[in-house]
């Protein structure tokens, strides 16, 4: 039997005992969950009767709706501003402008160390202060801020990382073939560590739109914070729940869906020939045509 690359693969007792293992394990879970069902059709939780708003208009009109408006809103601002900013922070890291660069870390470790509630906390009760936005868009200003300002720093990481992955020839070439470094990192590497890096960048874009819940603490109108005003209104916290949670999870997988489409369209796009060899086509040359310093 050929080995794995983590662990030897398992013979036939070890085969036996995992199955076993895994039954089992399946058969408690199975129970807890009948159990924990069983409790809550018994307290009334599950019945038709708490179940029956939800077919209602008023209520997806009243409550739903404008919940998932607002985290689809906050959302879809932290995730283009937190890219904007991450990216250029990224950049900015890599620089070899020393001031820049140490700026630029300065920056990014400290809206990393500091927790998502008390930037939102902050930038709502500042705005408020100095009447940078209207009453009514405070809370969304406070919750995209403070996700953009956290999510970017972790952009950046993000970024400075993908970049330094990759193999140091391609920025060798890069230097031979006459390119600035600003050239290189806009036209070589930043191409190639996007496209390495998308799996990494989808799953912190998940973070950011399941983190606009935590604005519900400066008033702002969520979906969480409007399934459980549902549960209090109409007596029926789990239901509520349950039907926040399933669109939350849509919204997430249509979030990573997209993501993954992009992600193979741009490997697709880039399949065809290698960046160095892309820059040297716009250049009017064939795949072994040299840049002028210039270009």
């Amino acid at each position: 039997m050929s080995g794995s690359v983590l662990f030897d693969v398992p013979g036939p007792r070890a085969l036996v005992r995992n199955r076993t293992i895994s039954a089992v394990t399946l058969i408690l879970i199975a129970l807890a969950v009948w159990a924990v069902i069983a409790k809550l059709a018994g307290k009334g939780q599950l019945t038709a009767a708490k179940w029956h708003p939800f077919l209602t208009a008023d209520l997806w009109k009243t409550y739903v709706l404008p919940g998932i408006q607002g985290t689809l809103t906050a959302a879809a601002l932290s995730i283009v501003l937190a890219g904007i900013v991450g990216l250029l922070l990224g950049v900015g890291r890599l620089s070899h402008i020393g001031a820049l660069r140490r700026s630029c870390a300065v920056v990014v470790e400290f809206f990393r160390a500091i927790p998502v509630l008390i930037m939102m906390i902050f930038a709502y009760f500042l705005y408020a202060l100095y009447d940078v936005f209207p009453s009514k868009q405070l809370a969304l200003a406070g919750v995209v801020t403070g996700l953009t300002l956290y999510n970017a720093a972790v952009i950046a990481e993000i970024v400075r990382a993908g970049v330094n992955a990759l193999p140091r020839g391609q920025s060798e070439a890069a230097a031979a073939l006459g390119l600035r470094p600003g050239q290189t990192m806009r036209s070589i590497l930043l191409p190639q560590a996007i496209t390495s890096m998308l799996p990494v960048l989808v799953s912190q874009l998940v973070v950011v739109l399941k983190d606009t819940a935590i604005g519900y603490q400066i008033t702002f109108v969520e979906m969480v914070r409007q399934g459980t005003v549902v549960g209090s209104t109409y007596g029926n916290y789990l239901p509520a729940l349950i039907v926040i949670a399933v669109i939350m999870i849509a919204a997430n997988f249509a979030l990573s869906a997209g993501a993954t489409r992009l992600e193979r369209r741009m490997r697709r796009s880039k399949r065809g020939a290698t960046p160095l060899e892309a820059q040297a086509y716009e250049g009017g040359g064939g795949p072994g045509a040299r840049l002028e310093p210039g270009d």
